[in-house]
């Protein structure tokens, strides 16, 4: 095992349940072969976070569905950027990592046993092991953390500043739903939600190329934002009728492609309105409550294509290549750095939205 000198405790944030996160002192992982060991540099606090804060179904189960997919206690977050500090046997040349080199690690560990992992779907995995919410991957609301010898590892430039190499994984997220929309040169692409994973989606809608695209967000200072990253139109659904107005710019039609990136129930509905016959919708969000729509809308009238979009396959070199190449304006995207002790105002910072876009947290 190849390392430098480590401390026996660190400080971290474990999530205990709905609400209560605490930090706390934990032992310092030690890596096993295959394994890597890195400092956190920076880690993020993303809308699933908070969701999974708020008690979201998804990750609690309801009465009528008990269970859920957080396994508390687990030290919380999955998007971060590290530094590799230790190096279990053989994972050197598995990664092409050495100690000290920038690192990050896609959110997902696959079992690499499951039917999908097998079939190349790794993001799709049956055990989906996310950092942040399984027993097995602990996440990076931490000082250290261990990558598992599943994991999916990726060395990042040095010259990317390490603030930028925070927002990785949440534009490689993005650049997945924007890859499954299929977009062309021809259409009209609604992004809706400007947070910033819809910031991210503008930037890569932008290269694909498309006629126009039109941004959506309740926040005018976000869709002044999406306009200067690349978006012709910002809508605000507040001041407005925003689906009127996407008819009226598109002869009475709609939208060609649709991405939902606002988490919220009224994006969907809003979206089936919103796009054309034949057109292409992709359903990314994490929701925190049952979504109810008139589902003869994608069928008998208008024929839709629904696309989800999980995670983000193959996407954190492109991700990696956007941001070292600037097409981001990252120091207005990052609003806000903590130390990790502060973590509870993040939170509180994302649940609010109006004053914040990226949160991160310094361990």
């Amino acid at each position: 095992m190849t390392r430098i000198a480590l401390p026996a405790k660190m400080k971290a944030v474990r999530c205990h349940g709905p609400g209560d996160y605490r930090l706390e002192t934990v032992p310092v992982p030690r890596p096993g072969p295959g394994e890597v060991l890195a400092r956190i540099l920076r880690a993020g606090i993303c809308a699933s976070d908070l969701k999974c804060y708020l008690g979201g179904a998804m990750f609690w189960g309801t009465e009528d569905a008990p269970g859920g997919y957080c396994q508390p206690p687990v030290i919380a977050g999955h998007d971060f950027i590290a530094e590799v500090t230790a190096l279990g046997t053989g994972s050197d040349a598995k990664y092409g990592l050495g100690v000290g080199d920038r690192v990050i690690s896609e959110q997902i560990v696959p079992c690499c046993d499951c039917h999908y992992c097998i079939h190349g779907a790794y993001w799709m995995c049956e055990t989906n092991d996310v950092y942040g919410f399984r027993q097995n991957t602990p996440g990076c609301w931490a000082q250290y953390m261990l990558f598992p010898a599943n994991a999916i590892n990726h060395k990042v430039p040095e010259t990317l500043p390490v603030d930028h190499a925070a927002f990785i994984e949440p534009l490689a997220c993005a650049v997945h739903a924007v890859n499954r929309a299929d977009i062309g040169f021809n259409d009209t692409v609604a992004i809706a939600g400007c947070g910033p994973l819809g910031l991210g989606m503008v930037a890569a809608a932008k290269m694909k190329g498309p006629a126009r695209i039109v941004a959506l967000d309740m926040y005018d200072t976000r869709l002044d934002m999406a306009c200067e990253i690349g978006a012709n139109l910002g809508l605000n659904p507040g001041q407005c009728d925003a689906v009127a107005e996407m008819r009226h710019l598109t002869g009475g039609y709609g939208c060609d492609v649709y991405i939902e990136a606002t988490g919220h129930p009224s994006g969907v509905t809003q979206g089936l309105e919103m796009i054309r016959k034949m057109g292409r919708f992709v359903a990314f969000s994490v929701f925190s409550q049952p979504t109810t729509a008139d589902w003869t809308l994608i069928g008998d009238r208008k024929e839709l294509t629904i696309h989800g979009a999980h995670l983000s396959p193959h996407c954190y070199p492109p991700a990696i290549r956007i941001l070292d190449a600037g097409k981001l304006p990252m120091d207005r995207i990052l609003t806000h750095q903590l130390p990790l002790a502060e973590f509870q105002h993040g939170l509180d910072l994302v649940k609010n939205g109006a004053g914040s876009l990226k949160v991160l947290l310094v361990p």
